[in-house]
């Protein structure tokens, strides 16, 4: 990195190193306030006896920008400061939103009972997360080629998920001993340092630094800007509208409803079945984070390349679905510690590499002219799976209990699985070349 650094200026397109970095660390930031959301405070709320329907609220909220993210890539495609590239200054400016609520939350110093208003800031942080998420995504679909995809993927979800991991131990031990305001600074002094990283780079040759800097907007990006609502809507329509992409959605769906109904239902199954404290679960769930981050960063990039997206896809779903069903069967072993540690180290690794192994598909897909926008809508129709599994696990008292979760994962799963198995998704474009040879050749064999 640093021999891009001091021949290109910090140039994403002039590095491939870069941009496999540069995709990391944004996702290790990304990660930080969903460690701090999604992880330590439902585990230091479980363990201080919020019940079940107060989690799953204050989680339902904190998951809710995300199912509503779409709106922000319509608007990223449309508006933008491309001096600056088509994604950096949204990348910014989201950082900076982030710490200011982040500040706040520290102010107001809420309590477990405040379920409001602990949802409330969940959810106005994890607002400020989207607009980030979907400018690092689009950025993603912007500057990487296609033979780094997978590799990107897996860089860009392992850097998540120790961002993830990093975040949920650090709070899970700083709420516990200095309570929540204290968790909630160190998050947002992480953030502005990763700011000073965000304004030391550029996207493309002759942009801007800063916005008061020297540079202008790369011709690429000025050939395919939209500026027009009309265009836009209509591009990302005709992209949408498509069978194969209809037929994509229950899949990152099914996705969603995973991590939205596991990431509640842990701290419940470790306080109430288990017996463990926050620091206890924030520790297991961020060890489990970083195994899951290296895992995708070597694992799940190697193998979508070797074997392909679909393939792998295949295979970590059907490896949810058996999850699931041990776990519903094996409710009378929840209290073994070993039950639960084995149930934690399984499904956040298993998430993320359900997540690394169906997004070059979801980048296959996308129009690039419209490529925030399109892209952003795969991700909050799985950020819906979320939002809907954790409003399901609000309500497993009416359906017998904490285990019926497990059916409703399952469920999500096992339609997922059928259409992996039953659908043609797009490949990567050296399988057409290779299909396109064989039928070359077919047609001329002699009789």
């Amino acid at each position: 990195m640093a021999s891009a650094a001091s021949g290109n200026s910090m140039i994403l397109e002039n590095s491939q190193r870069l941009r496999l970095f540069t995709l990391f660390i944004l996702y290790v930031g990304q990660g930080m306030p969903i460690g701090l959301f999604w992880f330590a405070i439902p585990a230091w709320m479980a363990v201080n006896g919020a019940p079940a329907a107060d989690v799953g609220s204050v989680a339902a909220l904190t998951a809710l920008p995300w199912s509503l993210k779409l709106v922000n890539g319509f608007i990223m495609d449309r508006y933008t400061f491309l001096p600056m590239g088509r994604r950096r200054a949204w990348i910014l400016g989201a950082q900076f939103v982030m710490i200011a609520f982040l500040v706040i939350g520290a102010l107001v110093d809420p309590t477990v009972t405040d379920v409001a208003i602990l949802g409330g800031i969940g959810f106005a942080v994890n607002m400020a997360t989207t607009f980030q998420d979907v400018a690092v995504d689009g950025l993603a679909v912007d500057i990487m080629t296609e033979d780094e995809r997978a590799r990107g993927s897996g860089m860009m979800f392992g850097g998540q998920a120790i961002g993830i991991a990093a975040a949920t131990a650090i709070c899970g031990f700083v709420i516990e001993d200095f309570g929540a305001p204290a968790a909630f600074l160190i998050v947002s002094v992480l953030i502005f340092a990763l700011c000073i990283y965000i304004a030391s780079f550029r996207e493309r040759s002759g942009e801007r630094s800063l916005p008061w800097g020297t540079g202008k907007a790369h011709e690429r990006n000025l050939a395919i800007q939209l500026d027009a609502w009309w265009p836009l809507l209509k591009a990302t329509f005709n992209s949408m509208r498509k069978l194969v992409s209809l037929l994509w959605i229950p899949c990152l769906f099914g996705r969603g409803v995973l991590y939205g109904g596991f990431t509640g239902a842990t701290p419940l199954i470790g306080a109430n079945y288990a017996g463990w404290d926050t620091s206890e679960i924030s520790s297991l769930t961020a060890t489990a984070g970083l195994l899951a981050g290296v895992l995708c960063m070597t694992l799940g990039g190697w193998l979508g390349d070797r074997f392909g997206a679909k393939r792998i896809g295949i295979m970590w779903v059907a490896s949810g679905i058996v999850l699931c069903a041990l776990m519903y069967l094996g409710v009378e072993h929840w209290s073994n510690s070993a039950v639960f540690m084995a149930f934690v180290y399984f499904w956040i690794p298993l998430d993320m590499l359900i997540t690394v192994a169906l997004l070059p598909i979801s980048m296959r897909l996308c129009d690039p002219t419209v490529a925030a926008t399109q892209f952003t809508i795969y991700m909050a129709i799985s950020n819906f799976g979320i939002s809907f599994g954790a409003f399901m696990l609000g309500k497993t008292d009416a359906l017998g209990g904490l285990p019926s979760i497990f059916i409703i994962v399952g469920a999500g799963l096992a339609v997922a699985l059928t259409l992996l198995l039953t659908v043609q998704y797009p490949r990567r474009p050296e399988y057409y070349e290779i299909q396109k040879r064989r039928e070359i050749l077919a047609a001329h064999k002699p009789a």
